[in-house]
């Protein structure tokens, strides 16, 4: 319950105001035309954020160049990197954001290569004969003198619904005098019983990675495609933010910040994990 209280919280905070208020508030800029219309890759939404290319998009500034790291052009960008046209962000939540990551003390930036962000592919397999949406989550790790993506999480409803733990009194357990009868009711529990993980310790976690490479290995999953991809990121110290693609005319278009969210502590941050992984 503390949890989905917590959740809830969170959702508040990124519901949008009353229709009819401005997509551009004190500070922000539209898009003219001088900058480029799409943030076409993810690696660009990298060098926009922390300000690392010209307007037009032509030119990589690099350390040591006058441009790198501006605050006047950091401001530009980030203001351009929301999706303005359909996510419900609040106006003074990227207000905050937008000061804090661009402040002149204790700016924040964002950095491919380091840990707090990762992807979220949906993707569609045959399963038994069966189309079904999977979900995986890739991450980056380090690897000879570069860099991989890696699968880290999987996500699958069939997997989930496949195990039934049961809580409480009416779950059935190995009687504590068991090792006096050389655990032979071992047989009733593992044998007889439709739902084995019964009897597994109260934090048990059926690991969905392994079983989605054992199916795998077995021919029971096999690849068909990729619906869509986003990233979630926690780079930035106490907030959360999703970037989405949208493809669509305008300036307001590519790479941008579909979702937006403060969080006070590791537990509001753990909770926020779990959404979207898709866990209890």
């Amino acid at each position: 319950m503390k949890k989905l209280s917590v959740l809830v919280l969170l959702i508040i905070s990124s519901i949008q105001f009353a229709p009819g208020q401005g997509l551009y508030g004190p500070g922000q800029v539209k898009d003219d035309g001088r900058f480029a219309a799409s943030t076409k890759q993810l690696n660009q939404f990298f060098r926009r954020f922390n300000a690392e290319e010209s307007q037009d998009g032509l030119t990589r500034y690099y350390a040591g160049d006058e441009e790198y790291h501006n605050r006047e052009l950091r401001e530009k960008y980030i203001n351009l990197l929301f999706d303005n046209q359909t996510s419900s962000i609040p106006q003074n939540l990227k207000q905050e954001f937008a000061t804090l990551v661009n402040s002149e003390n204790y700016p924040q930036f964002l950095n491919f290569h380091r840990e707090n962000w990762f992807a979220e592919v949906s993707t569609v397999f045959l399963y038994k004969g069966k189309r079904e949406d999977i979900t995986l989550y890739m991450r980056l790790q380090p690897e000879g003198l570069g860099y991989e993506w890696v699968i880290d999480k999987v996500s699958f409803d069939s997997f989930k619904n496949f195990f039934n733990k049961q809580e409480g009194k009416g779950k059935p357990f190995l009687h504590p005098l068991s090792h006096e009868l050389g655990f032979m009711n071992l047989r009733k529990a593992l044998q007889d019983s439709k739902e084995p993980e019964d009897y597994t310790p109260k934090d048990y976690k059926p690991d969905y990675l392994t079983i989605f490479l054992y199916e795998i290995k077995n021919g029971n999953i096999k690849f068909e495609t990729v619906k869509g991809v986003k990233f979630h990121f926690f780079q930035i110290e106490n907030w959360y933010f999703e970037v989405s693609q949208f493809n669509r005319p305008g300036f307001n278009t590519g790479w941008l910040i579909s979702s937006l969210t403060k969080y006070q502590n590791e537990e509001e941050k753990e909770v926020i994990l779990n959404y979207i992984y898709d866990q209890e």
